[in-house]
């Protein structure tokens, strides 16, 4: 009760501070080519007292885009995994994407509906220092993409990687989840892991590490199911799963050819003597085929409706036909026939014959005694619903 009595007006202090209607503005200055992380923590929407945590019953979720958008820029991406866990802004920009953005972020408290605005102010700029043409992507299986997206994992990462390449210094590139590359969701099993792919760049080569990973003898026992060749000790291992199979390697290092450009013509084609296509057309008058097309297909129908009606109607054999191509006997034979079939009915109809004992009922078969039945059980069906 006392623990209630305490946390209760330090939870309204804390909530209350979430429904300033002033938003708040920051500037931050992402690099074309360079992964832009920002944490969108609790704290930072919250007028906190100093020295004061955020207590875990606090849910708080965001909402972020472009100034004048409903949805942010193709670049930058938005995760959180719960509303207790902070919100992630993060991405890699192009060289389109240079010069000034203006991401709005919203956070909604969840429990007392209250919502903060924040301004974040994105200088896009060119970014300094040497070129990194040797680049590498790998797909981490043992991490989810917010658990890599603070500064402490990457830079572990980046520690751990270096052991696989030449000296040189290694920067983040990019950080994508497996999931927008068209991973699938894991099952709710402990130590399952969506997966995110990592890219790296460097201005030193690749090491033959690398290069053995990334080589099509590789690729061939992958297909076939076998580990690939790692002809160096994994320094990722064990606290990055990587799947050595998904590496993927590039050297900018060599400039592509320009692709040429095609010559325009004037429009008219060369002469063909194997093509010589009319410049005429001549008027045509189509009644004629229509008419074919129409009146040949109805007088068929109805020439072979006339030799049916003919065939069914006219060519009938009837009775008396019939009657005069039948031998006499055989008329005599069947009419005979009929007439005692039907004379036989009409004895039947008519005859008052005693039932036979048999067919009493209470009848005792060696006396030959019988009682008088109550009930004519001859007359009552075998099966009572069957009236």
């Amino acid at each position: 009760m006392a623990v209630t009595l305490f946390w209760t007006p330090l939870l309204v202090v804390l909530l209350a501070g979430l429904g300033d209607c002033e938003a708040q503005q920051t500037t931050l200055y992402p690099l074309v080519g360079r992964v832009f992380v920002h944490t969108l923590d609790h704290e930072t929407f919250l007028s906190l007292p100093e020295h004061v945590a955020v207590p875990p019953a606090v849910h708080i979720t965001y909402h972020a885009h472009l100034q004048g958008h409903p949805d942010l820029p193709r670049w930058l991406r938005y995760t959180q995994r719960s509303p207790h866990h902070p919100g992630f802004l993060y991405g890699s920009a192009t060289p389109e994407d240079r010069g000034r953005q203006v991401i709005e972020v919203t956070a909604y408290n969840r429990d007392s509906f209250d919502t903060t605005q924040q301004r974040l102010v994105l200088e896009i700029g060119d970014s300094e220092g040497p070129l990194l043409p040797y680049q590498a992507e790998l797909l981490v299986r043992s991490h989810d993409v917010e658990e890599v997206l603070p500064s402490a994992p990457a830079s572990r990462f980046l520690s751990a990687l270096g052991g696989l390449w030449e000296p040189g210094e290694l920067q983040l590139l990019n950080i994508t989840s497996a999931l927008d590359r068209g991973g699938r969701v894991p099952l709710p099993i402990e130590g399952q892991k969506e997966g995110v792919y990592i890219k790296v760049g460097s201005a030193s080569p690749f090491s033959t590490c690398l290069k053995m990973v990334a080589s099509p003898d590789s690729h061939a026992r992958c297909a076939q199911g076998q580990p690939p060749l790692l002809s160096c000790y994994d320094t990722l291992a064990p606290h990055f799963r990587v799947d050595w199979c998904n590496v993927t390697l590039v050297d900018k290092s060599v400039p592509e050819p320009a692709d040429e450009m095609p010559t325009p013509g004037d429009g008219i084609l060369e002469h063909d003597p194997f093509f010589c296509p009319p410049t005429e057309a001549p008027d045509r008058d189509f009644l004629v085929d229509a008419l074919v097309t129409l009146l040949v297909p109805l007088l068929v129908a109805l020439l072979l409706t006339l030799l049916l009606a003919y065939v069914m109607c006219c060519r009938r054999e009837g009775r008396l036909k019939r009657d005069l191509a039948t031998s006499d006997i055989q008329m005599v034979h069947h009419c005979t026939i009929h007439g005692n079939t039907e004379e036989l009915r009409q004895m039947a109809a008519n005859r008052e014959v005693p039932r036979p004992l048999s067919t009493l009922p209470m009848f005792n078969v060696r006396t030959g005694e019988r009682l008088p039945p109550r009930v004519d059980s001859a007359q009552v069906p075998l099966i009572l619903d069957q009236h």
